[in-house]
């Protein structure tokens, strides 16, 4: 990842070319998020995965993904989005890669809805997370251009 713009640094806007695509398409507050804790994690960790998954992390605590790019939680509300963000850097378990597992099926249903997804009124809460995991993906590549 290149280095961070000046603006970056003091609270401004990120330079799009600085971020992971699928943050680059999310809004102001989607990147500065990643951006900011993405700085703070490289002083800590140095420049590397660790220092992108701790930015990833706290970007789910106040986003999901959805397609190719991250909102908002529903609502506002703020937390963990799977088992393995609610245990912290020790933990291993599967993560949703940036879909709100912990929302409630409903609004699951309201997203596998946006998203196209084929049979979701007969999926349960985890069916829909894995359907949607696989929506987004597609999504990414297809934005991508991949």
């Amino acid at each position: 990842m290149a280095k961070h713009s000046d603006e970056a640094d003091h609270g401004g806007t990120p330079d799009p070319d600085d971020l992971p695509s699928t943050i680059a398409r999310s809004d102001a507050k989607a990147q500065r998020t990643y951006a900011k804790t993405l700085e703070h994690a490289e002083e800590e960790y140095g420049d590397g995965e660790r220092a992108h998954r701790t930015a990833f992390s706290a970007l789910k605590h106040t986003h999901e993904k959805v397609g190719d790019h991250w909102e908002p939680k529903a609502g506002g509300r703020k937390g963990p989005s799977d088992a393995q963000a609610e245990g912290g850097r020790d933990t291993h378990r599967r993560t949703a890669e940036g879909v709100d597992a912990n929302a409630t099926k409903e609004h699951l249903l309201e997203v596998a809805r946006r998203l196209d997804v084929p049979g979701r009124s007969s999926m349960d809460k985890g069916e829909l997370v894995e359907a949607i995991k696989k929506a987004n993906a597609r999504e990414t590549r297809r934005s991508r251009g991949s």
